[in-house]
């Protein structure tokens, strides 16, 4: 039996217009009301009628945005790529991370109901159909950036994380380096899973008989730190070391000028992304360049532009930009954009 306006309402201890009113964003709820409002409904799994709430709902002129984290350089070029459209255009943003736990998102997708226009989505977790079904709501225009959503009937937009770390690999193949290593990002992350997929079909294409050399990392610098401690307490070192982002290429760097270890010269170093530190630091950092601001100028475009119409699929291709961190004796300076295959 599915849940009505009245079950919370009752479980909130509140009138049926208050629930109305909390839920659709409207301001004369007191806050502690609409958090108790939006807490019962969340726990109920409550979803509003959409057909009934359009006869009397008004567009709100706000655009909801739900990213794994607010954190660091990627997510502050995505959100700047994103308010920069928002405001040409004039509208507001509702912006909320979930910091890598599904029950979050899942809180912050159903906490959007009614309170904005449209929503951009960046989920590893968005990987069927019942998860979509129970946390997104109906007929609200959805645009899923770098997510992995087979069939999902939403507009997408990705970066093409294989054919990145593909083309990253073959480049350091190509300048000569062989025991190259490999610094994953989370278990279970699309844009990981994508990146370490890469690396090993181009490992196994460009240097055969070499075995892929992978550790684990998180995405952010401590993981990097971490990973570039046990590359240089291994027995036998890599000449050479990609992070699938550059938060962990910068951390490994660290660890790297700790102990002395010249970079490129003892070994080299890439990473992916180029968020904007990476020219910066001491070697500049060959990268993967994403255009980071622009995928997020691109998603909200996607999503005020195809609202009524069909849900395109788009995926941006990284450039590779070759900096000193890899151009040692056996590199070479060059720019390339993506081959997948």
């Amino acid at each position: 039996m599915s849940v009505t306006i009245k079950d919370v309402a009752r479980q909130a201890n509140v009138s049926v217009a208050t629930v109305s009113r909390a839920l659709n964003g409207h301001q004369n709820v007191a806050e502690d009301v609409r958090k108790r409002v939006l807490s019962v409904a969340s726990e109920l799994r409550y979803s509003p009628h959409h057909a009934a709430r359009s006869l009397s709902s008004r567009r709100t002129n706000t655009i909801g945005v739900v990213l794994p984290d607010l954190y660091g350089e990627f997510f502050s070029e995505l959100m700047r790529g994103i308010d920069q459209v928002a405001r040409e255009r004039g509208l507001h943003l509702l912006v909320s991370s979930y910091h890598g736990n599904p029950r979050e998102q899942g809180d912050a997708l159903r906490a959007m109901r009614g309170r904005v226009d449209g929503l951009l989505l960046m989920s590893p977790f968005v990987g069927n159909a019942d998860f979509i079904a129970e946390n997104l709501a109906q007929q609200m225009p959805v645009v899923l950036m770098n997510t992995a959503t087979p069939a999902s009937g939403h507009a997408t937009l990705s970066v093409d994380g294989y054919g990145g770390a593909v083309t990253m690999t073959r480049h350091l193949a190509e300048a000569g380096y062989r025991r190259i290593a490999f610094i994953t990002g989370p278990e279970g992350n699309f844009d990981a899973s994508e990146r370490l997929r890469g690396y090993r079909d181009a490992m196994a294409e460009v240097l055969p008989g070499i075995e892929p050399w992978v550790l684990q990392g998180d995405f952010d610098e401590a993981s990097g730190h971490r990973a570039g401690q046990a590359l240089l307490a291994a027995p036998e070192r890599p000449d050479a070391v990609f992070a699938a982002n550059d938060m962990m290429a910068l951390g490994c760097l660290f660890a790297f000028n700790q102990a002395g270890v010249r970079v490129p010269a003892d070994i080299a170093l890439a990473g992916f992304d180029d968020i904007p530190l990476a020219r910066y630091v001491h070697p500049a950092l060959t990268t993967m360049r994403v255009e980071i601001a622009e995928l997020g100028a691109r998603a909200i475009r996607m999503l005020l532009d195809t609202a009524n119409g069909p849900a395109p699929q788009a995926s941006l291709s990284p450039v590779l930009v070759v900096r000193e961190s890899s151009a040692g004796p056996r590199g070479r300076g060059e720019a390339m954009p993506t081959r997948s295959g």
